[in-house]
């Protein structure tokens, strides 16, 4: 992995590394008919999402990718939600040479919207379906909130350096060359000096989006996970 204009590509890494996560649960290789049993097994489960017509309209996905969606989700997780270890043990098997832990913390808040400490189904779809049929501007509203660990509606440049950092510590032996200990903060300064346009030592999410958005490489890397399913 090229370290020019890794500044930047954190931003990407949200999506990226979530395909990761489809793979791990088959979804992107599977199939199913459209019939009543996945309702049927709906009601199973020690948590009972919401019916698939509901999903169906509040997210942009069909009754059949939803279908295919519950599947694979079920089949990982039968009890019906996912809590944080899993998340953890998912990112580690792809990233046995890093520590893949902090991120798997930070992507499983993201997702965990109610904060009660798991990431049920609907909490599952609704992010995906933001990370991969939503507009750019839903995109970036997404990684930003990643971003903003304490959910203060700022990002900091700590904040920047806690996400950037958990990167760095999950796939820098990947890298070339490799990686000095000082790299990440010094590419937080750039990005951070990049997005604080008026300079009071905060990231809105204006200027976030803003700045991703001018971006021509987050814009063209973003669009390529629009049709994963």
């Amino acid at each position: 992995m090229n370290l020019e204009g890794l500044e930047m590509i954190a931003v990407l890494v949200v999506i990226v590394l979530f395909v990761k996560v489809l793979e791990q649960f088959g979804l992107l290789e599977a199939t199913v008919e459209d019939s009543v049993e996945d309702e049927l097994e709906m009601a199973t489960v020690c948590h009972r999402p919401e019916g698939l017509e509901q999903l169906e309209a509040q997210t942009k996905f069909t009754k059949k990718e939803l279908q295919i969606l519950y599947r694979g989700f079920k089949n990982e997780c039968p009890s019906g939600i996912v809590n944080e270890e899993t998340f953890k043990e998912i990112y580690a098997q792809f990233f046995p040479q890093g520590d893949a832990s902090t991120y798997a913390h930070f992507l499983f808040n993201a997702f965990d919207t109610d904060h009660n400490g798991s990431v049920s189904f609907e909490d599952f779809v609704m992010g995906l379906s933001v990370l991969l049929r939503g507009t750019i501007q839903d995109k970036l509203k997404w990684a930003f909130n990643l971003y903003d660990i304490n959910k203060d509606g700022y990002v900091t440049k700590e904040e920047m350096f806690e996400i950037m950092k958990s990167i760095y510590d999950m796939m820098g032996k990947y890298t070339y060359p490799i990686l000095r200990d000082e790299t990440p903060r010094q590419h937080v300064e750039i990005f951070f000096q990049k997005m604080d346009k008026n300079k009071d030592g905060v990231v809105t999410i204006d200027e976030f989006i803003d700045t991703c958005q001018k971006d021509e490489n987050i814009m063209k890397s973003m669009q390529l996970f629009e049709n994963i399913i």
